[in-house]
């Protein structure tokens, strides 16, 4: 069974809104959807509608809020998405803060209070085909200790970059978890009765596992150990700390219906490539010596939406039925 991507933003967003989004709201966490499952990205794509779905109903999420957008310092773009998806939080934002990179060289959007943005590359990609360099992080869940420790103190924090190619394109893009594995991979084994990789997680006593209902029960595992651990600090401190929303300790469940909003915070920098003369050249440079290797390659380079896309069979009568269809 094949769908297209405008099949799937029409039926996510009908869903949506038959469950209390606004209109322009539902279409833009719809677009979010329909590329994460055009990119085979499906954890970030139809499997979170049911839960979007039963949020908006409990009001765990703010379907129908307006952003409240303001620009404190010239470089600076803040964004209050008042418990809402953050979709429609970036796309009131996003604007301003092109403007005030072109306008500094650097700026920094700052996406307070929303619920989860699932996948980071997303909004990083979008802002690359303005022109822009773009860093952006996120915090989550609590479900990683420290290593040497057993206390789960952040979450999975993803991390995204991405690199404009000049011409309206994405040159460059990665969109990764700072943990060897995100989440919703271990809640799918779960929800498959399968077994993880053993490298993925531990178990309440910091001992290995293989088993995803105890990984959950556990920690995640921040890749390469230390390394990541402190890439996850950091993932968390930016968008917790520099956007006044919750730290990782005090966010709930994503899935749960009811609780209190998300309150996470996502967090970008924006770098005009023009304050370098080199920068082009550069990149330039460094793709050029990895093209010499066959099968090699430059993340996200040449990234595009398979339209149509064959959805998992579930998740799409799922959805259908969501829509009221």
């Amino acid at each position: 069974m094949q769908v297209t991507l405008q099949e799937i933003k029409t039926t996510v967003a009908r869903a949506l809104v038959r469950h209390g989004a606004a209109e322009w709201v539902a279409s833009e966490v719809a677009d979010a959807v329909a590329e994460a499952e055009g990119l085979g990205n499906r954890i970030c794509g139809l499997y979170y509608l049911e839960s979007y779905c039963k949020q908006l109903r409990s009001g765990r999420v703010k379907g129908d809020v307006e952003p409240d957008v303001t620009r404190p310092r010239s470089g600076a773009v803040a964004a209050d998405a008042r418990f809402g998806f953050a979709q429609p939080a970036f796309a009131r934002a996003w604007p301003q803060a092109i403007e005030a990179a072109r306008d500094c060289g650097v700026a920094s959007l700052a996406i307070a209070h929303a619920h989860t943005c699932t996948s980071l590359g997303y909004f990083t990609a979008r802002i690359a085909r303005e022109g822009m360099i773009a860093l952006g992080v996120t915090n989550a869940t609590p479900v990683v200790a420290p290593p040497g420790g057993r206390t789960r103190v952040i979450g999975t924090n993803p991390i995204s970059f991405a690199v404009p190619d000049g011409q309206g394109g994405v040159a460059m893009l990665f969109d990764q978890s700072t943990t060897e594995v995100a989440l919703g991979k271990v809640t799918m084994a779960k929800a498959a009765g399968e077994v993880i990789p053993e490298g993925w997680a531990v178990d309440a006593e910091a001992n290995p596992t293989t088993d995803p209902e105890t990984a959950l029960a556990g920690s995640l595992l921040s890749t390469g150990g230390h390394k990541g651990w402190g890439f996850g600090l950091m993932a968390e401190l930016l968008a917790a700390g520099m956007t006044g929303s919750r730290a990782g300790p005090d966010i709930g469940p994503f899935r749960a219906v009811e609780g209190a909003p998300h309150d996470i915070g996502d967090y970008y920098l924006l770098i005009d490539p023009s304050l370098s003369d080199a920068f082009q050249a550069r990149f330039a440079r460094v793709a050029g010596v990895v093209a010499q290797d066959e099968g090699a390659r430059i993340p996200g380079a040449g990234r595009r939406p398979a339209d149509p896309v064959t959805p998992d069979p579930d998740a799409w009568a799922q959805a259908v039925a969501l829509a009221g269809g």
